[in-house]
């Protein structure tokens, strides 16, 4: 089984530009895996000192986001496509006070 990961711009330098991966797996948590085995320094941006995902890293299996599913144990089926997709925060108070 071909599951294809989208890499997002802010993590391509660690996938040697790679905007997409073909992994194996039967769950989320297993492509994951197998995305970090091929390219360990990408580990550290995905998960947390104790292995979890990170707050701010969204993953969605064919746009729909893995959290309203079972997470990372949710089964994948071939041709599958997981999207990585940081949290974005930002803009400043006077553009919040500009919108009021």
């Amino acid at each position: 089984m071909t599951v294809e990961i989208r890499i997002p711009t802010a993590l391509r330098s660690y996938t040697g530009s790679a905007a997409r991966v073909s992994v194996g797996g039967e769950t989320v948590e297993d492509a994951l895996a197998e995305l970090v085995d091929s390219f360990s320094e990408l580990g550290r941006h995905l998960r947390d000192e104790q292995g979890k995902l990170r707050s701010f890293v969204n993953i969605y299996l064919n746009d729909e986001d893995i959290r309203t599913k079972q997470g990372e144990a949710t089964a994948l089926g071939d041709g599958d496509v997981l999207m990585i997709v940081p949290s974005i925060a930002g803009g400043n108070e006077a553009e919040a006070g500009s919108r009021s």
